[in-house]
């Protein structure tokens, strides 16, 4: 990211932050309860520290990867071999963010899940332990980041995350006919607007009430603004959140109106 997109990036927070909305804005039942259970809970669980002793493990490491291709957005430099540290700090999400996932998956309870974008596995680690009954399916292009996340799970003693390895835009359409119903996408991976307009329509027909699709970054660029919009007046979607990092959007019939909230996180 250029200087002058950090800066873009910092003033848009900036707005954010001073415009968003809080819970005496919301009238929607739906979203009022996700704010008071979920986004205003505090409480710190035990999978927490075991993921986050792991991520400064990471940070640590002198270990250094072959990677294939970190996508869009990437920001780690430095040829094709990179440091596991680097990828950690660079490409995995704040922990307050996989920690929201932890509580939102509680909360909803989805039971199969696909993330897109595995990277060291941190924010999959997240949603497997929030919900071990739940099948979390990720995918990442790079095999040997994929390699050692699956090593990151196996450290976690996590066993209800299924890999999937390869490009996005031919292993989704491969993978989501073969779920039984899809509760909850995650995009992380491909910033970028028309990529992310076909992940969204490729996931639609495929949603049914209380799914929940997850795009990460979604000020990050004019572009992603742009698709993040598109996807806000898509007719399938009734609710939307934007929490600035990430935006929420959901399909559920309980209001007839689109309502779409900004809120602060």
């Amino acid at each position: 990211m250029s200087l002058a997109q950090q800066f873009s990036v910092a003033g848009k927070y900036l707005k954010y932050y001073f415009t968003a909305g809080n819970r005496h804005d919301v009238h929607s039942p739906f979203v009022f309860s996700l704010i008071e259970e979920v986004l205003r809970d505090k409480k710190q669980q035990p999978a927490f520290r075991e993921i986050e002793l792991l991520r400064q493990q990471l940070l640590r490491s002198e270990e250094t990867i072959q990677v294939t291709d970190l996508g869009a957005g990437s920001i780690v430099s430095g040829g094709n071999e990179r440091r596991v540290r680097d990828i950690t700090r660079y490409a995995a999400k704040q922990p307050k963010f996989g920690q929201l996932f932890y509580r939102l998956i509680q909360h909803l309870q989805p039971q199969y899940l696909v993330e897109l974008g595995t990277s060291m596995g941190l924010s999959s680690s997240y949603m497997a332990k929030a919900n071990p009954n739940a099948t979390v399916y990720t995918i990442e292009g790079c095999p040997n980041i994929a390699a050692k996340a699956r090593s990151n799970f196996d450290s976690l003693g996590i066993s209800n995350i299924e890999q999937r390895i390869g490009n996005f835009d031919t292993v989704l359409p491969e993978l989501l006919p073969q779920l039984p119903r899809l509760d909850w996408m995650y995009v992380d991976g491909n910033h970028r607007k028309e990529p992310t307009w076909n992940y969204f329509q490729e996931a639609l027909p495929f949603v049914h009430n209380d799914t929940v699709l997850i795009f990460d970054d979604i000020h990050w660029t004019p572009d992603m603004e742009e698709v993040w919009h598109r996807i806000m007046q898509s007719e399938q979607v009734t609710y939307t959140i934007d929490l600035f990092f990430i935006g929420l959007v959901f399909f559920r019939k309980d209001f007839k109106v689109k309502q779409h909230f900004t809120l602060k996180y």
